[in-house]
């Protein structure tokens, strides 16, 4: 599957996709695409500036005026602290005050997390970057999240560089933040995973990383074995289980789709969710 034509999960309409990023996503708001003069097809490089100018046109005045006062709040003295303390104001305010902001409030966590570069709070930066990153149909943007949060799973690599699950994030970084026709990149991070994988076949979250990888790179046969495995050890992970449906479909299997579908309908009580999962079965049968 090239990364063009056929994304993360390919399927007919992209909600099912969506919604499955909107309820096992760790954030409150979901990525919102931020407007550029270039299409996404030129994968023209999208800067920070681009990012913040973009959200701060949604804001009132008094708004405004508050986000500019933070942002030249440094002036002198113990500059750091000052620094941080900015970044945490300007994270929590894009959180909780402006609906649709993941990117500003993510960028401004992540600033934080690297002034205080604690393992823990560079890693859950990460993390916030790679499991929007999914769902940004912006190939610029995805590309952008990406690496910022390959960058932070640098820096917490650096702090505990034995630690496997941050490898992996990193990995996965590149599978799904790769640019367009870029399988390269795609393969560079299955290996990655690979490396853990290979050290430690218990670890689920790198077999489920390495499923998706399989999806992304269209080695659905390697996918669905992969996550197989996962379902096998988690029962109830109910991700994994619509994406081993998933791997199915695209393979051709359309009865093993249907037989996952149905037991992901299983594990969930969202009505949505649910709809979908039905709309997708009746496509199938």
């Amino acid at each position: 599957m090239n990364l063009k034509k056929q994304q993360l999960i390919l399927i007919a309409s992209g909600s099912l996709l969506l919604l499955i990023l909107y309820f096992f996503a760790r954030t409150t708001p979901p990525v919102k695409k931020v407007a550029t003069k270039e299409s996404a097809s030129t994968e023209k490089e999208i800067e920070v500036q681009d990012i913040l100018q973009a959200s701060k046109s949604q804001l009132n005045p008094d708004q405004l005026s508050y986000v500019n006062r933070l942002e030249n709040a440094v002036v002198r003295g113990d500059v750091k602290n000052q620094q941080l303390s900015s970044y945490q104001q300007l994270a929590a305010f894009w959180k909780d005050s402006i609906r649709n902001s993941f990117l500003p409030f993510a960028y401004y966590t992540s600033e934080a997390a690297k002034l205080e570069n604690s393992e823990k709070k560079l890693t859950f930066a990460a993390q916030l970057f790679l499991n929007n990153l999914r769902g940004q149909d912006n190939q610029a943007l995805r590309v952008w999240m990406a690496k910022q949060a390959k960058e932070l799973f640098e820096r917490a690599l650096q702090v505990n560089p034995g630690n496997d699950s941050l490898k992996v994030g990193l990995g996965a970084t590149y599978i799904f933040g790769s640019g367009t026709n870029n399988p390269q990149e795609v393969m560079q991070g299955i290996q990655k995973i690979l490396e853990v994988a290979q050290r430690d076949s218990t670890n689920m979250y790198a077999q489920f990383m390495l499923g998706l990888g399989g999806i992304e790179s269209g080695q659905f046969d390697r996918a669905i074995a992969r996550l197989s495995k996962v379902v096998a050890h988690q029962p109830g992970n109910l991700e994994a289980i619509i994406n081993l449906a998933e791997a199915n479909q695209q393979a051709g299997n359309k009865a093993g789709a249907v037989k996952w579908f149905a037991e992901a309908k299983k594990l969930t009580a969202n009505k949505d969710l649910i709809q979908e999962i039905d709309q997708r079965i009746k496509t199938l049968q």
